[in-house]
């Protein structure tokens, strides 16, 4: 049954990503990261628009418990995004630090790609471990069903004590700026599939050992007028949506130029 889904899953987002252009929303991913929910995307906070900018989030994950995850990231020079996020898990004990990076290569037109990684300072019950993970991340625009839309591909491999020996990262995903006629280009469906989660210590839906699907709405309040130079996004998201092992979270991405 986990292979019919996964195979399924795969061959949904294979088929958006061949029609999938949406004005790109760079809202936060849960390890904060510019990105979708899980996975990172090709892009960075201010590529285009600043020089530097900063951004802010913060995600809760509702499960059994409720953990807090704040974040921050920066934006240079329009090639580079650098941040960390604090992950409360459920116990003092268990928290973790998540810091990350990314530079994205020199590509002509609307697509992007970057190189990043993140290195995860995880506890358990007090007991330090840590995980590295690398990898290339490529996102282009298109169109499904007449409504604008980016697709992602990560591939990436982790290393440290909680990564497995032989596997490679791999993750796929699409925002689609859904019915723009009717929403007037405020909201997001928002989709990833990948066989890791926002960190190896993840709470709630955990895909170490098996791919997950999350989904969710991401709004984007940037599209009022008032807010227009700056970010502002909200969501509200399902993780592992297809399987009993589900959760939930709510966030919210503020950003902002500094130069």
């Amino acid at each position: 049954m986990q292979l019919k889904k996964t195979a399924t899953l795969f061959l949904i987002l294979m088929l958006v990503s061949t029609f999938a252009w949406a004005a790109p929303l760079k809202g936060m991913s849960l390890n904060g990261a510019t990105g979708l929910i899980s996975i990172p995307t090709g892009r960075i906070g201010w590529e285009r628009s600043a020089d530097i900018g900063i951004d802010l989030g913060y995600h809760a994950i509702v499960d059994e418990e409720t953990v807090h995850i704040p974040k921050a990231s920066i934006s240079l020079f329009k090639i580079a995004e650098l941040g960390f996020a604090y992950d409360t898990q459920d116990d003092s004990d268990n928290a973790d630090t998540i810091l990350h990076g990314k530079i994205q290569l020199p590509i002509k037109g609307s697509s992007a790609v970057a190189i990043g990684g993140n290195h995860q300072m995880l506890q358990t019950a007090g007991n330090d471990t840590d995980l590295t993970q690398i990898y290339l991340a490529a996102t282009y625009p298109g169109e499904f069903f007449r409504m604008p839309a980016e697709t992602t591909v990560v591939v990436g491999k982790s290393f440290g004590d909680e990564a497995p020996d032989d596997a490679i990262d791999f993750g796929m995903g699409f925002d689609l700026l859904l019915f723009p006629d009717i929403f007037q280009g405020f909201v997001h469906w928002i989709n990833d599939f990948a066989n890791f989660s926002y960190s190896a210590d993840a709470y709630g839906a955990d895909a170490n050992f098996r791919g997950v699907f999350n989904s969710g709405i991401r709004i984007d309040l940037a599209s009022i007028p008032a807010f227009s130079k700056f970010k502002f996004a909200l969501d509200a998201i399902m993780t592992d949506a297809l399987d009993d092992n589900r959760a939930f979270s709510l966030g919210v991405t503020f950003g902002a130029p500094l130069g």
